[in-house]
């Protein structure tokens, strides 16, 4: 719990650069992290991979006892997923309480995943670059929901993926979507219908900006000093 960890550049690993397993108390700060060429042995997840399969009681959250952990943050990396590749943050067996913001994530099947029980998944302010499609996640219960606000998804296919359409639906705000031609489903609709549905309210969809613009939004994002003399192309 409470663990910190930033400014590090991992790679060449047999499996995840970075592996959070029971979530205990929570609080770990994930940030400012370079990590690559992971999963080399394997074909499961990617650069970060987390499970939570057992509660514990601790005073982490709150400063009184309680089963709940506090929110673990994973923020402001660079990951890219060129060997598994599934995804570059994978949250899985019921991984719960991650606020993930401000990366750049490079390759990789899907963008956001929460599954076999996971909830309170929250991925907002990221970059995903040419990852298949935007998520797969699981059904939560009502108040515990996954939410995937104001990102930016460059996709290779024109399905947003696994979303709870239904129930405790997923949360999908303000996002930007670029795919290969400009088109997109969710909740096997097309966008605009899926908008009058009430999915993904003020998200738009575009096709794949060159490479150089989506170096510009990822310096911007991670906050990178480029040499004025430097030029994308």
């Amino acid at each position: 719990a409470e663990s910190f960890i930033d400014g590090n550049v991992f790679f060449n690993g047999p499996r995840a650069g970075i592996n959070a397993n029971d979530g205990f108390g929570g609080g770990d700060v994930i940030s400012h992290n370079l990590v690559f060429s992971t999963c080399r042995e394997s074909g499961d997840h990617g650069p970060f991979n987390s499970w939570d399969r057992q509660p514990f009681l601790t005073t982490v959250r709150t400063g009184e006892p309680s089963m709940l952990m506090a929110w673990r943050e994973i923020h402001h990396n660079f990951f890219i997923d060129n060997y598994s590749p599934q995804e570059d943050v994978d949250n899985d067996d019921g991984s719960a309480y991650y606020r993930t913001h401000d990366n750049f994530l490079v390759y990789g099947g899907q963008g956001m995943k929460n599954d076999f029980g996971g909830h309170d998944n929250h991925h907002y302010q990221n970059i995903y670059a040419f990852v298949g499609q935007a998520m797969g996640v699981t059904k939560t219960l009502l108040g515990r929901e996954d939410y995937f606000t104001d990102n930016s998804v460059v996709m290779l296919g024109t399905n947003v993926g696994g979303v709870e359409c239904s129930g405790a639906t997923t949360k999908l705000v303000r996002n930007q979507y670029f795919t290969p031609d400009a088109t997109l489903t969710e909740c096997g609709k097309p966008l605009k219908q899926a908008q009058k549905m009430g999915f993904d309210t003020n998200s738009t969809v575009a096709c794949i900006p060159e490479d150089h613009v989506i170096l510009e939004w990822a310096t911007n994002v991670l906050g990178v000093v480029v040499d004025k003399d430097v030029v994308f192309v």
